[in-house]
């Protein structure tokens, strides 16, 4: 059973709707003449995104993503924050930014509330908290499969007063920003693979879960350089984009470091949790808006005189459509639930059932309103190409699919072993 909304969470609910379809939407095509072309397309946010800011502003839609534990946080559970996030989720471009509650922003928002000092949070976390400010997340590297975290090889130097990094990170959203000014880069500050492998212990010092840190790189530090915007499926993401960038000798001082050397990952999954649930919740409203764009094409579209929401072929996609949205409503939904009552790391299972059901669930819907459209259906004259690329790199972003289907088979075949143990037949 799940809880109840709050009155509070219920008139934000109402507000942010009105504000999503009334202004975001609506503002879209806007948006993306205001953008321009080429490298003009990263060179400073729209207008049209600063006068939604403002409105999002004075209408108390800010920062609704920090869970009520979080003193800077507007109050609202996880579990509330399922609806709104979802409501956001169906002007992907425009209200996530427009409410500043854009990833990565959140999920480091959420990191340095944590973890940071109070020099840390003086200096990053209020800026970010007021949008003054981008961050970005980088922890994606060329080299190393992210199917497996602990290969990443960003390394860290100890250096008189503070560090070194070198290294190469790739795909890291965020890093087009124009008003970017830190990276959180996940680094390897202790052994490598070779030295952990050729070792017979595997714990402590040797732990493949203890090579790593997290570090604040402010965006201007020497030896930075963001080289290129990189783009998924065609579309670059601007002004935000997702970039290339390679840290030569860049110096940070000790204090740059995130809670402790080593515990890297640990930091990390704090972060994680959260934000793969956050990309499910946004998914499910993105579903729905393709959802309604597939149902108006119907209606719309006739085949020799016949409308093709006549057809029964058409009307089984969009039942199909309701049943994949509504069991991905309820994943997402029993996750965010669990993380409230559990804390999101007793909640693992739950949020990687999630991001694997979900998205595959929204590609459906996506793949079918597309397939509607047909050719008008794979160019610009609708939001469908971009919904599906967006939704389809997040099956590989946050840990591939298959990442988390092992881990979970793993879990249930440990707890088949525990929970039938000394039967003699199942």
């Amino acid at each position: 059973m799940f809880p109840p909304i709050s009155s509070h969470a219920q008139k934000v609910i109402k507000t942010l709707e009105k504000f999503v379809n009334e202004e975001c939407i609506t503002n879209e095509e806007r948006f993306e003449k205001e953008l321009g072309q080429g490298s003009q397309r990263f060179k400073s946010e729209t207008s049209v995104v600063e006068e939604l800011r403002v409105k999002a502003k004075g209408l108390g839609l800010w920062n609704l993503f920090l869970p009520k534990d979080f003193k800077e946080g507007p109050g609202f559970t996880n579990y509330e924050y399922a609806y709104m996030c979802e409501i956001m989720g169906r002007s992907q471009n425009l209200a996530p930014v427009a409410t500043n509650c854009d990833f990565p922003d959140s999920g480091n928002i959420e990191l340095l509330a944590h973890y940071g000092t109070e020099k840390q949070k003086k200096q990053w976390l209020e800026p970010l908290l007021e949008g003054k400010i981008g961050s970005a997340f980088a922890m994606t590297e060329p080299d190393a499969p992210s199917s497996d975290a602990t290969s990443i090889n960003c390394k860290l130097t100890p250096t008189h007063g503070g560090y070194l990094i070198n290294g190469k990170k790739h795909w890291i959203t965020n890093s087009g920003n124009p008003n970017l000014k830190l990276l959180l880069v996940m680094v390897r500050s202790g052994k490598s693979n070779e030295e952990i492998a050729e070792s017979s212990v595997k714990s402590g010092e040797y732990s493949p879960h203890k090579q790593h840190s997290l570090v604040i790189v402010p965006v201007n530090s020497p030896g930075l350089s963001i080289t290129r915007p990189l783009t998924i499926f065609g579309f670059d993401d601007a002004p935000r984009g997702h970039c290339e960038i390679i840290f030569k000798n860049v110096f940070i001082p000790r204090e740059n470091m995130v809670f402790e050397e080593g515990r890297g990952f640990e930091v990390v999954q704090r972060r994680l949790g959260p934000a793969r649930l956050h990309h499910t919740m946004r998914a499910i409203g993105t579903a729905e808006r393709a959802l309604e764009l597939l149902i108006d094409r119907a209606l719309k579209r006739k085949v020799k005189g016949v409308a093709l929401a006549d057809m029964g072929v058409i009307t089984e996609w969009i039942g199909k459509c309701r049943v994949e949205i509504e069991s991905a409503r309820l994943f997402v939904l029993n996750a965010a639930h669990t993380v409230d009552i559990r804390g999101s790391k007793a909640a693992k299972r739950e949020i990687a059932m999630t991001k694997v059901h979900v998205l595959n669930s929204v590609l459906s819907v996506i793949d079918r309103a597309i397939q509607l459209y047909g050719a008008s259906g794979l160019g610009q004259n609708t939001p469908l190409p971009e919904m599906f690329a967006n939704i389809r790199s997040l099956k590989i972003a946050d840990g591939p699919d298959e990442v988390h289907l092992n881990q979970l088979g793993k879990n249930e075949i440990k707890e088949f072993k525990i929970r039938t143990a000394g039967r003699s037949k199942l």
